[in-house]
């Protein structure tokens, strides 16, 4: 199974970077079918997403995203298009792209 590790750097400040990870939770939900669930603590939050195919949690600190993806079987041949969508995601979620 394909396994993602995505990393992107900001200094968003964790309550700007908690706003920016509830847009992508609603994009995520609604552009590609995932349950979201978020996990808030007091350093970092952890969103768990899952749908068919496709599960990982996107770590959320006052500096950097951290996102791991696992990939299925049906969905590994489109590993790279599929990292490149997130990074292009993330980034400009970021303001980076």
């Amino acid at each position: 199974m394909p396994e993602l590790h995505i990393r992107r750097e900001h200094r968003l400040g964790l309550k700007a970077a908690r706003a920016a990870a509830h847009r992508w939770t609603q994009e995520a939900e609604r552009e590609w079918g995932m349950q979201c669930r978020t996990e808030p603590g007091s350093r970092e939050d952890q969103i768990h997403f899952e749908r068919t195919g496709v599960s990982g949690c996107l770590t959320v600190g006052g500096d950097r995203f951290d996102l791991q993806v696992k990939l299925g079987f049906m969905l590994g041949p489109m590993a790279g298009r599929i990292e490149a969508q997130i990074r292009q995601s993330l980034d400009d979620l970021l303001g980076q792209g």
